[in-house]
Parts: C-alpha cells; sequence; structure tokens
C-alpha cells in the first residue's frame, strides 16, 4: 500500500516546519528577546508504545481443552480475592494495566484478552454472543484454578461488564464475590446502536505506524490518559501485509447480529444477580426504572465517575483503582468470599437471609427463611 495517501496529522506539519525553519541569531541583550523554549518531545516519542511488564506481573496464554481456542491473560498481585477484568468491545487485556498495578497492592489481577481481541485467537474470532464469550470467561477460570477457584469479583466494562452481568445473573460462577459494571446502561447502549455503524465507519482504519494509531485515539477523544494509550492501543491492532499499515484487530463491524442480545434484559439481570454490586457511571448517565428503583432501594452501589470518557479505567486509572478497592474493602470480600456479613432479601414475600461466616460466597450459600435464624 502507499502510504504517502495516509492523512497526515497537523503535529507532524508542525515537526516538519520547525526542523527546516533557520535559527536566528541570539539577541544580545536578554531582555531584547523571550527565554528559550525547553525541548518537546517528538510525536514519535510522545506516543511510543509501553511495555505491559511495567504494570503487570506475567502474560500466560491460557488454552481450552477439547478446542483450538487460546485465552491470552495478563496477571498481577499474589494476594486477597481475584478481580477478574473483562475489557469493552474493540479494546483488550491491557486496558486495565494502569489500574491493575494500583489494585495489586491489595488484590490479584486477571484481565484477559476476549475472543477475537488482543492476543486470544480462537476457532470463530466473530462469534460475539453473549453466551460464547460467558462460556469462553468460565472455561479460562476452570483452566487457572481448576474446580476451586478462589473469591473472585467481576469487573466488566461496556461489552465486557454485559458478559459479567450474565454470568453473575446465571450464578454459573460459584465463587463470585462481586460485580463491578463500568459505564453501561441498558437503555443507554440499546439506543445507540443505531448509530454504531456509522461510528465504527467513520473512524479512521488504517495507520502508518503504532505511534499514529495511539496519537488518533487521544487526539480524537476515545481516549484521554495518554500514557493508557500507550499502553492499551497496541494490542488493538494487527499489521497487515496486504495493505502495509496497522489496522484494528477486533472486526466489530461483522458482529452487529450480536449486538442487542448483550444489552437487552441487562438492567433487571444486573439487579438480580445474587453479590454485592457497584455501578460506575462516565457523567450524568440516566438509569432507566429498573435500576432507577433498585438505587432507591439500596441493591447496588453507583458512583458517576466526573471529567472521564467511556474508558473509565483508562481515563483515571488511579480513582478507579481506589473506587474498586474501596468496594472490596466495605463488602468484606476475601481470598475465601465475604467475610463475616448477612445478607437480607425477599422472595415470594419471604424474608430471606445469607450468612457468609462459613467463607463461602454468597452465590453458594442456601437461602434460608428468617424463621430459622435462631435454629
Amino acid at each position: 500500500m502507499d502510504t504517502s495517501n495516509l492523512t497526515s496529522l497537523p503535529e507532524d506539519t508542525l515537526e516538519d516546519n520547525e526542523q527546516r525553519a533557520p535559527q536566528q541569531p541570539r539577541p544580545l541583550s536578554a531582555f531584547a528577546s523571550r527565554p528559550d523554549r525547553p525541548p518537546t518531545q517528538t510525536s514519535s516519542q510522545k506516543y511510543s508504545a509501553l511495555d505491559w511488564k511495567g504494570f503487570f506481573d506475567q502474560e500466560e496464554d491460557i488454552r481450552i481443552p477439547d478446542s483450538d481456542d487460546v485465552f491470552h491473560v495478563y496477571t498481577a498481585g499474589t494476594e486477597g480475592p481475584v478481580v477478574f477484568c473483562l475489557h469493552g468491545g474493540g479494546y483488550s487485556g491491557l486496558s486495565f494495566a494502569l489500574s491493575a498495578s494500583k489494585i495489586k497492592e491489595k488484590a490479584r489481577v486477571v484481565a484477559m484478552d476476549l475472543r477475537g481481541h488482543g492476543k486470544s485467537t480462537t476457532e470463530n474470532e466473530n462469534d460475539l454472543s453473549v453466551e460464547t464469550m460467558c462460556n469462553d470467561v468460565l472455561a479460562v477460570v476452570k483452566a487457572i484454578y481448576g474446580d476451586s477457584p478462589p473469591a473472585i469479583v467481576l469487573v466488566g466494562h461496556s461489552m465486557g461488564g454485559s458478559v459479567a452481568v450474565h454470568i453473575a445473573a446465571k450464578r454459573a460462577l460459584s465463587s463470585l464475590a462481586g460485580l463491578v459494571v463500568v459505564d453501561v446502561v441498558e437503555g443507554t447502549a440499546l439506543a445507540s446502536l443505531i448509530h454504531m455503524q456509522k461510528i465504527l465507519s467513520s473512524r479512521v482504519h488504517h495507520f502508518s505506524s503504532i505511534e499514529k494509531a495511539i496519537e488518533w485515539s487521544v487526539r480524537g477523544g476515545s481516549l484521554r490518559n495518554i500514557e493508557s494509550a500507550r499502553m492499551s492501543v497496541p494490542t488493538t491492532l494487527k499489521y497487515d501485509d496486504s495493505k502495509k499499515c496497522y489496522i484494528y484487530r477486533a472486526r466489530l463491524e461483522e458482529t452487529e447480529q450480536y449486538w442487542k442480545s448483550w444489552y437487552e434484559g441487562l438492567s433487571e439481570k444486573f439487579l438480580s444477580c445474587p453479590v454485592p454490586k457497584l455501578l460506575l457511571l462516565a457523567g450524568t448517565d440516566r438509569l432507566d426504572r429498573a435500576l432507577t428503583i433498585g438505587q432507591m432501594q439500596g441493591k447496588f452501589q453507583m458512583v458517576v465517575v466526573r471529567h472521564t470518557g467511556h474508558a473509565i479505567q483508562e481515563d483515571v486509572p488511579d480513582e478507579f483503582a481506589t473506587l474498586v478497592t474501596n468496594f472490596i474493602s466495605r463488602n468484606r470480600i476475601g481470598p475465601r468470599g465475604v467475610e463475616g456479613h448477612i445478607y437480607f432479601e425477599f422472595n415470594n414475600d419471604q424474608l430471606l437471609f445469607r450468612s457468609s461466616h462459613d467463607s463461602r460466597t454468597p452465590s453458594a450459600i442456601p437461602d434460608q427463611p428468617l424463621n430459622q435464624l435462631g435454629e
């Protein structure tokens, strides 16, 4: 591909002009000129890729038995419950890199590349049905921890948030101890789907270098944190030998048939999840009726994170990490489950309780009528 047709960014022109401009003689009087400007970074330096090793402790390929599927995961930390991170569509596990470097001080972190994303390889890259992605996550958890996984807090951003909610609502993960959903609300998500193909088609699709892709993601506003963009953007790309340029790794425009199923019924499923729940929203997002009532009833905690874009975990990683670790501490989630809490809920007009003194997680604790408390 002739890369000369690729649109240059304004900074390129500025750099070229600065290099061509002749140096002016220094005035004799210090009062006749402004102070010298300190040296600035070139575009390639400012937007160069960062190594994940500065944030995660290790990476690993998880091979799923009886299939050709291999999922790439990044891990950090050695103690506490596992914060299992699921990225949004078009992102990768490294979307949580900067926040993982903080969370690992109080918990373990696992961030996987979902199918069709990052360094994971699967038989059907475009099968992004919520059922398939849920099965992928459960298969990875089993491959890593066997039949006795530690307490897990599922953290899902956007599409990954939908996957996390579906897993929790189905009670498919016996050791699930908490759920954190990042910037996805059913009503808003469904309403935005009619514009999604236009958004995907209008973005830049070809980059002459990884640095150009990082620069575009920041200048275009999709990411607001340069350091996080330098970390996460490279794994969202792949090099196309035929076009001699970088293109997006995930072919989201080819998965439209699954988009609606990610979000339909999400609010009710979220509220039905039998574990402590935290909903993080970027800006003032409108809750639908079910979530509004649920919040008023105290069924989940909600935090609106100001001055951030859609990718909260990337734009404000320190604040995101603090919110997650505070959620874990507030709900006393340890490596074996929720410690010393009693949960009350109504079921068919009967008040039930769940005790976690035996270190089992809420989803694994049988419901008991309130009149059995003294038995």
